[in-house]
């Protein structure tokens, strides 16, 4: 008997694991941008340690997302007029599913860096959501390809286009959205796609013009608990506003200048890092705790050095790494602010940053990938390249990178 219950204890603590290392989302099981993966490759090329490479379609910066063997994301016509989803056997590279979801009669203008298909799609054991902004949110079958349920009635002008992803909180899925028009967080019943709540941050910030682009923000959103209470943090133009990710209640605030914010915020050493957008990008390190406006007294540091406003971050142990929209990559003391080290990589970077152990992966709009140590003192581990540039993030399958360029689907490995 004691024999059963310890291989039953070894065969769920497997299974356990094999959940967690599910890329099911945008930046990774604990939407961080980290791996736990020793093995991943160091060096590589077109001709190179690519165990397969996939084209797809049309144009799409949605990055990928896996559950168990399949590879999901969205791609879009460059007019924004078809909008589709995209399934991928992880194992052989062949498409599993090319489905056209949406059409759109009018698509609404987006920047030049972007697509109709930016925002990532998360997934779960036998569902897949697509998401496209207001352009539409759909529930897959993730076997059958199914639409379960969809919503197309959540308005947003975007203005330069959609960039925020969904995430889970319970039974619940949690999105963004923050335009010219309306800026507000919703969040629907996963089984049905009904509304649950729905807050406008309207109440609670005050941006003090009616430009489209001090008003519109790209960020996805963080779920943390602090003091025994859950609370979703969650940046926009011109404030972070944690609520309640239950209701939808706010809890308190950090407010700034800067505008647009695009890099999900992390959380660690009881204070979040909270990235404050466009118009010279700031990095707060605000103090856990606290409600209402919290901005006097719970921001501990700022740094404005050469802080990115695209790429998202990694925290590893005492110490961020980032590389900002130009290339210049840094570290930062993760308690006080203070730049250990700053040095330069070639190109320009809107794909967020990887982190696995020892090492931080930063790809180029140009398709260059540096691979740095991540310590107190700038090394380069490697170099490598492929055809086309990156705008996606990037994902991990087992010990292999899941990679999306401009082009193709790649996978990696040793």
């Amino acid at each position: 008997m004691f024999r059963l219950l310890l291989c039953l204890l070894v065969c769920f603590q497997g299974l356990t694991l094999t959940a967690q290392d599910n890329w099911f989302q945008f930046l990774g099981p604990n939407g961080d941008g980290r791996t736990s993966s020793e093995k991943l490759p160091l060096n590589w090329s077109e001709t190179q340690n690519v165990k397969w490479k996939t084209e797809i379609h049309d144009r799409g910066w949605s990055s990928p997302v896996l559950w168990g063997k399949q590879i999901w994301m969205g791609t879009a016509t460059a007019d924004g007029h078809k909008l589709y989803a995209v399934c991928v056997d992880a194992e052989t590279g062949n498409i599993i599913h090319d489905l056209h979801l949406f059409d759109v009669a009018e698509p609404q203008e987006i920047h030049k860096l972007n697509t109709h298909a930016s925002s990532t799609p998360i997934i779960e054991e036998g569902r897949v959501y697509m998401h496209f902004g207001s352009y539409g949110t759909a529930c897959l079958d993730s076997a059958s390809g199914q639409v379960l349920w969809e919503r197309r009635d959540l308005p947003c002008n975007h203005w330069r286009g959609a960039g925020s992803s969904p995430i889970f909180y319970r039974d619940t899925l949690i999105m963004h959205y923050d335009g010219h028009d309306y800026q507000y967080v919703v969040a629907l019943d996963k089984r049905t796609g009904e509304t649950v709540w729905k807050t406008d941050r309207a109440p609670y910030i005050d941006y003090g013009t009616d430009d489209g682009d001090q008003m519109k923000a790209y960020a996805t959103p963080l779920v943390v608990t602090i003091d025994g209470r859950d609370q979703l943090i969650s940046p926009t133009s011109k404030a972070c506003v944690a609520y309640d990710p239950a209701t939808g209640k706010e809890l308190w605030k950090v407010t700034y200048s800067e505008f647009s914010a695009t890099i999900k915020p992390l959380y660690g050493h009881g204070m979040l890092f909270i990235n404050t957008g466009f118009g010279k990008a700031k990095l707060y390190g605000v103090r856990e705790g606290g409600t209402g406006d919290v901005t006097d007294s719970h921001v501990a540091w700022i740094q404005s050095k050469s802080i990115p406003s695209k790429p998202s971050m990694i925290l590893d142990g005492e110490h961020l790494f980032m590389v900002h929209d130009q290339g210049v990559a840094s570290c930062v003391e993760a308690r006080t602010g203070e730049i250990v080290w700053q040095d330069r990589l070639t190109g320009n970077y809107s794909s967020s940053l990887l982190g696995a152990p020892g090492r931080i992966y930063a790809f180029s709009q140009e398709g260059k990938a540096t691979v740095f140590a991540a310590a107190p003192e700038f090394k380069i581990l490697a170099d490598n390249a492929l055809d086309s540039g990156f705008m996606a993030s990037p994902a991990v399958y087992g010990d292999d990178l899941i990679l999306r360029t401009e082009t193709h689907l790649y996978r990696i490995g040793e």
